[in-house]
């Protein structure tokens, strides 16, 4: 993982942590790198990028900035203006782009935001690539055989122009409609924008496919995306779903490469529950290749076990949507995706989609005639209990025997009735301490063994460095380095 860009882009406090500076020499390093392949491969003609933003107030001076910089350096911006993460994959991969630019925090707060970099294939950028940026932003690039301190700007004819490129984004939105193999005519659909991405797409999408639209949060002013709407805040859309008698509602979060359901009984489904309905409903038509669901390691034990039944093989990747779609493309699987609603439909799409998720579950109801709710019988979640613990040395508490026997000790208790995850956060000091079972109860016990154990060895480790830090000063004292 990169100094600047994790396992989803470029992303912090907007002017904070994540400047416009930035996004300027993001645009001059890959308005320059691409133009620079292009004439390695004597091609005379400028590098072609495209660029969307979500409703961000920021976003607007992160696009400009960004184009500012491609532009300057010589190639032309391509501008879907406000749109979703996987509308950007769609038209870089179809349109023959170099790249693609999103500029979106996701679900994050308004004041946060973020640049994704995605491939000519509409996937995300690849590490080599993203460290090349990172090095032009350090100052030490060094490619193509020669050091370079600054680029070279474009000249004359030569300097880049900007195209207003919302063709693309309706392209995109007319793709989304070619996939509806069912009229939606009858049903009544609750759709939560987050005041996001798909506020001026999704009701279009689903109108266009007979649906009666009742949509929520599509009211954006640049400063209340996800506040208490779409995907982190579903409780909303639970609540409308209900009240307004609604056969099924879908949430989405700000850039709508996720989403989640809500039954006509209000009941959420989550990421795990798409997973099975989906996997499910392929499985019946001899559509599921190699009868594999890709999921990651926070899935669900209830899933595992209502898959196991179904006959259904699965692949646990680590977290991040990014995982999951390296393995479904190396190993040719056709669904995988998260909890937290990152669903790939890798014939369909290269990223998670929130809209085509949407759809997908739609196409399900239509082709069972089925209720959300009758869908997901077969599947009993299981209760989670989830802690963090703050430690000085994560692989050292992890590595700690006490520990390790209190992790094998809950494994056995619990056997085939529950599960136990213990991972490190990849972002902070802290192990995160997983238990899934029969109740609650069983949870809490099992993660109070094992978060006992590591406070245990973290009290024991501030002791070391406490005692280290007095021996260190007896040293400097004895030495006559100091003075008491």
């Amino acid at each position: 993982m990169g100094k600047y860009f994790g396992t989803d882009g470029f992303r912090g406090e907007a002017n904070v942590n994540l400047t416009a500076e930035h996004a300027y020499q993001i645009g001059r390093f890959l308005g320059w790198y691409y133009g620079e392949l292009k004439k390695q491969k004597q091609l005379d003609e400028p590098a072609k990028i495209v660029i969307g933003k979500d409703t961000r107030r920021s976003s607007y001076m992160f696009e400009y900035s960004l184009v500012s910089g491609l532009t300057a350096s010589g190639a032309d911006a391509y501008l879907l203006h406000v749109t979703t993460t996987p509308s950007v994959a769609y038209v870089a991969r179809t349109d023959d782009f170099d790249c693609g630019i999103m500029i979106s925090a996701s679900h994050n707060p308004y004041y946060d935001n973020g640049i994704k970099l995605i491939n000519s294939n509409g996937e995300k950028m690849d590490e080599e690539t993203i460290l090349l940026v990172e090095d032009y932003i350090d100052g030490k690039l060094r490619l193509f055989g020669q050091e370079w301190k600054e680029l070279p700007y474009a000249h004359k004819d030569a300097i880049g122009c900007t195209v207003d490129y919302v063709a693309g984004r309706n392209r995109y939105m007319g793709y989304l409609i070619s996939l509806g193999v069912y009229s939606f005519k009858g049903m009544k659909v609750g759709l939560d924008c987050a005041n996001g991405s798909s506020w001026n797409m999704a009701k279009s999408i689903f109108e266009a496919l007979g649906a009666k639209c009742y949509v929520i949060n599509n009211e954006p002013n640049g400063l209340n995306i996800n506040n208490n709407a779409g995907s982190t805040h579903i409780e909303g859309l639970q609540k409308y779903v209900v009240d307004n008698g609604l056969d099924v509602g879908f949430a989405y979060d700000g850039d709508a490469d996720r989403c989640l359901c809500v039954d006509e009984l209000g009941n959420v489904i989550t990421g795990d529950h798409i997973l099975y309905i989906y996997g499910k409903y392929m499985k019946e038509r001899g559509k599921l290749d190699n009868n594999t669901v890709v999921t990651t390691v926070m899935s669900n034990f209830g899933l595992y076990k209502a898959l196991d039944e179904l006959g259904i093989g699965y692949a646990k990747t680590a977290v991040g949507d990014k995982y999951v779609y390296e393995y479904m493309q190396q190993n040719g699987c056709r669904i995988g995706g998260e909890q937290s609603g990152h669903i790939i439909f890798s014939k369909y799409a290269s990223t998670g989609d929130g809209i085509l998720t949407s759809l997908k579950m739609m196409e399900v109801m239509m082709a069972r005639k089925q209720k959300m709710s009758q869908l997901c019988e077969g599947l009993s979640i299981y209760p989670q209990v989830l802690q963090n613990v703050r430690v000085a040395d994560k692989a050292e508490a992890l590595a700690n025997p006490e520990v390790q026997a209190a992790v094998d000790q809950v494994t056995a208790e619990l056997g085939d009735t529950g599960r136990i995850l213990v991972r490190e956060s990849g972002t902070e000091p802290v192990i995160r301490v997983m238990v899934e079972a029969e109740s609650e109860e069983i949870c809490q016990k099992y993660v109070d063994m094992v978060v006992a154990k590591l406070k245990v060895n973290a009290k024991d480790n501030t002791r070391n460095i406490q005692k280290l830090c007095e021996n260190i000063m007896q040293l400097l004292l004895l030495s006559g380095f100091i003075n008491e």
